[in-house]
């Protein structure tokens, strides 16, 4: 009793200057978090407060820090107005429709890839990994040429299917990383106590590690839509006819069109291209935070 109470008393003693010492860090913690949301969140609020305002209000000298000029015609201007020959609504489609398409295209094959990569042992497995890797780090300003030339000869320039292709091959690199390693973080032993129970190979993968992959799934489509709906070069060149047009080349094409800079109109159809992404992690956020907890536990 006499050593369990001194090494109680000794514990006690060694971790009370312990915490007193943790509350100011973990202040200066909170404190710097606090900055970094601000200053990841004040431009999206300024995007929408200048979107709300006159225009006459946004060139003002005096910043308005709140809307007390409320106004909606920017945002009537932007999906009526032409952006040069280009018009809002066909281009809102031709991204959705391209973005859409290409995240559920990477998705399926990079399952697959990460999963031949996590789960079976063959030649050249490490050279492709480290392949992966290296793809991943080109910049797209130098593949933009022979993109073109092979989607000149393949009659696919001007055409969605042209640019989802290219778009599924320049989020898969990073698809194929990410997946495996949610596919690794699922023990292999879970598929061999399912198969001891009855299961097939493939229904124990089906029913056990399927399932625990949604997270992974969520949190990768979430960054692979992001990438695919804000990119620019390739849409720009490969999409020549206003038609075909994508969001941020209708964006960029109305800048032109305005010629006056209207800023309030400009963050009108800025907040309006950002609706759809917020829209998307809205409905899987929930999913991608339990993907990235458990990316950040198990490495």
């Amino acid at each position: 009793m006499s050593q369990t109470r001194t090494l109680v008393t000794g514990d006690a003693r060694i971790r009370a200057p312990r915490g007193r010492r943790a509350r100011p860090s973990r202040a200066l913690l909170n404190a710097a978090a606090a900055i970094v949301i601000l200053a990841s969140a004040f431009p999206v609020y300024w995007m929408i407060n200048s979107a709300l305002l006159p225009n006459s209000a946004v060139r003002e000298q005096t910043p308005h820090f709140w809307p007390d000029e409320f106004t909606l015609s920017n945002f009537a201007e932007v999906i009526t107005q032409p952006s040069g020959s280009i018009i809002f609504l066909p281009a809102l489609a031709m991204s959705i429709v391209v973005t859409v398409t290409a995240v559920l295209v990477a998705l399926l094959f990079a399952f697959f890839a990460a999963l031949a990569l996590s789960r079976f042992r063959f030649r050249s497995r490490k050279s492709i990994i480290v392949g992966i890797l290296v793809i991943q780090m080109i910049p797209v300003e130098a593949l933009i040429i022979s993109t073109h030339r092979v989607l000149d000869g393949w009659q696919l320039l001007n055409s969605a299917v042209g640019l989802t292709a290219v778009y599924v091959a320049m989020v898969l690199p990073f698809t194929i990383w990410t997946l495996r390693g949610f596919v690794r973080g699922v023990p292999i032993e879970l598929e061999e106590a399912a198969m001891i129970d009855g299961c097939t190979r493939m229904g124990a993968f089906w029913r056990v590690t399927f399932p625990l992959l949604g997270p992974g799934f969520a949190a990768t489509g979430v960054f692979c839509f992001i990438q695919a709906w804000n990119e620019f070069i390739y849409a720009l060149v490969i999409m020549t006819r206003p038609e075909t047009r994508t969001l941020p080349v209708w964006l960029r094409a109305f800048v032109q069109a305005t010629k006056e800079t209207d800023w309030a109109v400009i963050m009108a159809g800025s907040t309006l291209c950002a609706i759809p992404v917020v829209i998307f992690f809205l409905i899987v956020q929930g999913r991608m935070a339990q993907g990235m907890v458990a990316g950040a536990v198990k490495g």
